[in-house]
């Protein structure tokens, strides 16, 4: 589908990527992976024709179609949500135009075993099946799904654009981009404005009906479930690892250790080779040898190991005084915005020495909580900070409060204490501000990189109860480590708003479910949650609440055994309906290949001299084409039928 050969970039005389050549097919699902600066983002635009390489080549095959979502876009206002979405499907009508046109063409022509006539064959015939991916004119119902799936609800279908924040817009913009259905979607951290939940349905859509696919993120479970490559970009080079990201750690760890192995024989042999040419260098009996070992010096390809971090840098957080053992403590905590009410009634106590998750979909109240524990907003209710209580906060307009005019490095130096001073530039380079970087003025940093400053500020100081709201949106994967690490040697207490289920995994151990203006509490960590919600949206698919106001009094323990009956035969016949569900979906897979095999049967005996001639070969074709789309129409039904009653 899209060829890359020899391409070479260079800023400033400086090469980014040199003599990189490779292919991405059809159902690719690429990991673009490498450290920052590597070139990841700038390797998305080249492919998607928005920036131009020193040299080399980009071979796009045919009509095939791209879709590139950036990191940041320019959004645009005046439509509502619905209306902005729809303009995905602005090229149907003139889709379905050019496919009549094609259609009255192939009728009308006579030359079938002209290779013209075939190449309008095949065009018509992806045109076709692109029309009836999309929907064909049906599109408003998988415009419903895909907002709901990105967090929308039916009540925000019909509100401006700009009354949403930049990341709910940003969602606008990737839902029409996922409704296109382009052949090859490129994706730069799609996962930075989404909710566990929103993340979670992207993966199932990538995975079931997307084309070909490469994603930069530095979520690894997201690229672990999406992808099934890798592409690393390391010293200029690119490595092809025809696996997803943890199998290609594991690979590329023992890639590393042969090169290793490699280089240091290599190094032994030269420092033989020259041990010997000094040795005899004088020696006239030696004269031919010594000559034979220079030309074989010479000749000698230095291997090159591939760039890695080899050090174990480890943070600590300094020491602090010991808190009270209930550093917080909500009772019917409720805050609301006029008639909107947030959320109500909440009532928690979090231990010292605890680590806990808050998570939800956005705009359910995880930040506002967050506000009210600060004394930034005022809330209903009663809340308490603990005895000795010492914050650390971290939100993203944390990154505002910092000194513009100090440098990278004294913004650091400043809060650093003690031995944590000398590795100040270890911490930086950790946290990607390793060389010059260091030395820049705190006014002249992106936005993400004030982030990633403001959060190595905090880590530097004396806390004994971390607040993290999102601290790792604009961490890649070696600094979340660093952090990750960091917390979970922390002896104090920790809230961590976030949607990334790798960093949470391992680190807490209560999560609180936020949604629905309720705060429920769940013991165990972030995948215990994941998976106990799962089971819930199954008993919960097809429950219905029984009308008590017209029926009978029922006593509470009663009440309890009817409920609890129903959601068992609920459950058993949930069960049975998911079997039968992904029994159609498996049998309409096996029948799209074997017909399409019969297809391509037909279509290799059409494409000899003989065939070409033979109109019952076109007749048989058609049929079997009309066949095969019936087929995928009803696989697709039974797949959106199987996904929603998957939850």
């Amino acid at each position: 589908m899209i060829s890359i050969d020899h391409l070479q970039v260079e800023f400033a005389a400086t090469p980014l990527f040199s003599d990189v050549s490779f292919v991405i097919n059809g159902k690719d699902r690429i990991a673009l992976v490498g450290k920052n600066g590597a070139g990841k983002s700038t390797m998305l635009k080249i492919i998607a024709g928005l920036q131009q390489p020193t040299s080399g080549t980009v071979a796009v095959s045919g009509d095939t179609t791209i879709g590139y979502l950036p990191q940041v876009m320019v959004l645009s206002d005046g439509h509502t949500v619905m209306e902005e979405a729809e303009q995905a499907f602005a090229h149907i009508s003139e889709m379905q135009a050019r496919i009549e046109r094609m259609n009255d063409e192939l009728s009308e022509r006579t030359d079938y075993d002209s290779e013209e006539y075939m190449q309008l064959v095949e065009k018509f015939t992806h045109e076709s099946e692109r029309f009836q991916m999309m929907g064909g004119m049906n599109y408003h119902a998988e415009i419903e799904r895909t907002l709901m799936g990105l967090g929308f609800v039916r009540e925000d279908f019909g509100r401006p654009t700009r009354e949403f924040s930049g990341g709910w817009r940003m969602r606008i913009e990737l839902a029409k981009l996922l409704l296109r259905r382009p052949d090859v979607l490129l994706l730069d951290e799609p996962t930075n404005h989404l909710d566990i939940e929103s993340i979670q349905w992207l993966e199932t859509f990538l995975a079931t009906k997307a084309n070909a696919v490469v994603l930069v993120s530095h979520d690894r479970a997201f690229i672990n479930n999406v992808t099934n490559r890798t592409l690393e970009i390391s010293c200029g080079q690119v490595y092809d690892y025809k696996v997803r990201y943890d199998e290609y750690v594991q690979l590329r760890a023992e890639r590393r250790e042969q090169q290793l192995r490699a280089y240091e024989n290599q190094q032994k042999e030269i420092a033989d080779i020259k041990d010997f040419i000094e040795r005899f260098r004088y020696k006239p009996t030696k004269a031919v040898q010594v000559q034979s070992r220079i030309k074989q010096l010479e000749k000698i390809i230095p291997i090159e190991v591939d760039e890695v971090d080899n050090s174990s840098l480890r943070l600590k957080f300094p020491p602090s005084m010991r808190s009270g053992d209930f550093p917080l403590i909500c009772e019917d905590v409720g805050k609301s915005y006029g008639e909107h009410v947030v959320f109500h009634d909440v009532t928690l106590t979090i231990k010292r020495g605890e680590k806990v998750a808050f998570v939800g979909k956005n705009g359910e109240g995880k930040s506002t909580l967050v506000k009210c524990i600060m004394d930034e907003i005022p809330y209903d209710g009663v809340l308490r900070i603990g005895h000795n209580v010492q914050i650390g906060y971290f939100a993203q307009n944390q990154a505002q409060l910092l000194d513009g005019e100090l440098t990278v490095f004294d913004t650091i130096d400043r809060v650093a204490k003690g031995d944590i001073r000398l590795k100040i530039r270890d911490i930086l380079g950790a946290f990607m501000f390793g060389g010059e970087a260091s030395d820049k003025k705190v006014k002249v940093l992106s936005g993400g990189e004030r982030s990633r400053l403001a959060m190595i500020k905090l880590l530097l100081e004396p806390v004994n109860f971390l607040i993290l709201d999102e601290p790792t949106n604009h961490l890649d994967m070696r600094s979340k480590d660093v952090l990750k690490d960091a917390i979970r040697d922390f002896d104090g207490t920790v809230v961590v708003v976030s949607h990334d289920r790798e960093f949470l995994s391992g680190l807490v151990t209560k999560v609180y479910e936020f949604g629905g203006g309720q705060v429920k509490e769940h013991l165990g960590g972030i995948y215990d949650f994941l998976q106990k919600k799962s089971i819930e949206s199954l008993d919960e698919l097809q429950k219905t609440t029984p009308n008590l106001s017209s029926a009978e009094p029922v006593r509470n323990g009663e009440k309890q055994v009817n409920q609890n009956r129903l959601t068992y035969e609920q459950q058993k016949e949930q069960q049975k309906k998911l079997r039968r569900l992904e029994k159609a979906v498996q049998q309409c897979e096996e029948q799209i290949g074997e017909l399409e095999a019969a297809v391509k049967m037909l279509e290799d005996r059409m494409a000899t001299a003989e065939g070409a001639s033979d109109m019952t070969l076109y007749e048989r074709h058609a049929a079997l084409k009309k066949q095969l789309d019936a087929v995928v129409e009803e696989w697709e039904n039974a797949s959106i039928a199987l996904e929603e009653a998957q939850g």
